[in-house]
């Protein structure tokens, strides 16, 4: 490659990251997902687009789609709270494994009926297609306040799921390419086996040797996101080598930083973020290069039939078959869970597969797995804002600060300096800052008024317009927004969470003569709390609701998995 070739590429790559950057706010607008407008600028810059580009190389595709995914799904752990898998764990694995099973079984038999395949060969489509994908995933639930349960379940789902589909396909593939030599049921578990437990062990074990190697190391501040990256790659290659899950490994290993004390965790997470970004960008502009869409016309009917079997008849039957056992799911969670089955990157990567092994008919499983994820984004994605408010899972958005980030007090120091900017109607204006009840360990630092620094006492008074920086964790951030920062408004959901909060050990007694509730002898003892775990099980989450003697009953507050307070919203008279 020439200086004018390599110029031309980089202009042309340049200028094509640029322009899926400049139309990222048309998704918000036109309400589509972001990925599909980075898929949309590889397609027009394909062959069969204005930019007319050749681009076949399916190994080079295969690469830069892995990176890319195994820097998404760092980024992914990395957010995920441990916390969340106290409700979402034993669900999520159950989808990740029986429900990817059932998925490939139910949309292969589909594929083999629609495009006349034989029953191996429509199994190996349904593995393509049937795991949920962890960049869509991750890009549409980031910043949305999703009920607990159900959002919790979903990120972890399609963190995990891929070694199932990576194992269906690279078993079915085998199979395949000789079928005079089928692989014993103990040949394909010892695998399944491998795939799950080498992936494990690597991810925990690679994340704890990488979270002590990170704080035990005195680094300039860029570097250490940069450790962590490289770190992470080569436990996911090792993985991979040993014949283990390095998706899932990478995945662990992110959840491993993030649920850690980590020297520069704030920093990794901005580098982070920015990566993810530049990937999933990259990943979709050279999948979107890799297809020719001229080439979906042939299958445009049959399949469309496939999609909307899996999307409309697999998947929520799926969901259902995986979430049988968890009763605390309820209707509505189970149909936005079955909705939110999105396909995306993870499809077309494992579409390269038998590009590569060279399986007869492989250009075919390409188009119907590209097919597949674009009637996913369009259909699934773009509708997510409907499904979550038709199946009520979605929650008030929390009142936030402007700005947040760490401070490095010590190596592993989870100091955040928190910045609110103070609006009007504040009950806190024209207050002392030493009448203010404020978490214990938090302080405010400074306050700025009209661009002047003030230094803060006890008898400041603070003014609208007040910008606020405050010294504190994490754990405190919650309450430190509801006393200085405006809530959202989100006039779909009014009366979220009631008219009214009640605390958890208040008796039931108490509240009889107040809210008109009939009881019993044996209901006189009972509290608010004992009536929740009565109607929701022991692990409810935020938002989790249902109806007693005319009132309908929210959980509003919780800590450390106990409720701590519920809202009760009153009949509305007719």
């Amino acid at each position: 490659m020439d200086a004018n070739s390599i110029n031309s590429f980089f202009l042309i790559g340049a200028l094509l990251v640029a322009v899926s950057v400049m139309l990222s706010p048309v998704s918000s607008r036109l309400g589509i997902p972001i990925l599909l407008i980075f898929l949309a600028v590889g397609m027009l810059a394909g062959e069969d687009g204005p930019g007319g580009i050749l681009f076949d190389d399916y190994s080079i595709a295969y690469l830069v789609s892995n990176l890319a995914l195994a820097i998404i799904l760092l980024d992914g752990g990395m957010r995920t709270r441990v916390a969340s898998f106290r409700v979402a764990l034993w669900p999520a694995l159950s989808l990740a494994t029986f429900g990817v099973a059932i998925t490939t079984g139910i949309t292969g038999m589909m594929a083999a009926w629609l495009f006349d395949l034989h029953w191996l060969q429509g199994l190996l489509v349904g593995a393509i297609v049937g795991s949920t994908d962890a960049a869509a995933v991750f890009s549409l639930l980031k910043g949305r306040s999703i009920n607990e349960r159900v959002g919790a379940t979903l990120e972890i789902e399609s963190g995990s799921n891929d070694p199932m589909a990576v194992f269906l396909t690279v078993t079915l593939i085998a199979i395949l390419a000789n079928v005079h030599a089928e692989p014993s049921l103990s040949f394909m578990l010892i695998n399944f086996i491998k795939q799950f437990g080498l992936g494990i062990g690597l991810g925990l074990g690679g994340g704890w040797l990488l979270w002590k190697l990170v704080n035990a190391s005195q680094l300039a501040d860029g570097l250490y996101s940069i450790l962590v990256m490289s770190g992470a790659l080569i436990i996911y290659a090792v993985s991979n080598k040993l014949g283990g899950s390095g998706i899932l490994s990478i995945y662990l290993v992110g959840l491993f930083l993030g649920n850690k004390p980590t020297r520069g965790r704030h920093a990794i997470l901005n580098v982070l973020d920015g990566m993810t970004w530049v990937s999933q960008i990259g990943m979709f502009l050279v999948l979107g290069l890799l297809l020719t869409p001229s080439d979906l016309m042939d299958i445009a009917l049959p399949g469309f039939a496939l999609a909307f079997g899996m999307i409309f008849f697999a998947r929520p039957l799926a969901v259902w078959l995986s979430l049988l056992p968890f009763k605390s799911f309820s209707l509505r969670d189970r149909g936005f869970i079955s909705w939110v089955g999105l396909r995306g990157a993870v499809p077309i990567i494992l579409a390269v597969f038998p590009m590569m092994a060279g399986l007869p008919g492989a250009q075919l499983y390409f188009n119907l797995a590209f097919f597949v994820v674009l009637v996913s984004l369009l259909v699934q994605g773009a509708s997510l804002t409907t499904a979550a408010r038709l199946a009520k899972v979605e929650l008030p958005p929390k009142p936030l600060p402007i700005s947040r980030s760490g401070i490095e007090i010590y190596p592993s120091s989870e100091w955040e300096v928190f910045v609110y900017r103070l609006s009007e109607g504040k009950w806190c204006i024209g207050e002392p800052l030493k009448r203010l009840a404020m978490p214990d360990g938090t302080r405010i630092a400074a306050v700025f008024r009209d661009d002047s620094l003030l230094h803060p006492s006890g008898s400041t008074r603070l003014a609208a317009g007040d910008i606020l920086c405050v010294l504190g964790q994490e754990h405190s951030l919650d309450a430190l927004s509801q006393l200085f920062s405006q809530a959202p408004e989100m006039e779909d959901i009014p009366r979220f969470f009631g008219d009214f909060f009640i605390d958890t050990d208040v008796k039931l007694v108490d509240l009889a003569a107040i809210y008109g509730l009939t009881l019993d002898e044996a209901s006189e003892v009972v509290t608010v709390a004992d009536l929740v775990t009565e109607q929701l099980g022991p692990h409810p989450v935020i938002g989790d609701h249902f109806q007693w003697q005319a009132l309908h009953w929210v959980v509003a507050g919780l800590y450390e998995g106990n409720v701590t307070n519920v809202g009760i919203r009153l009949p509305t008279e007719v």
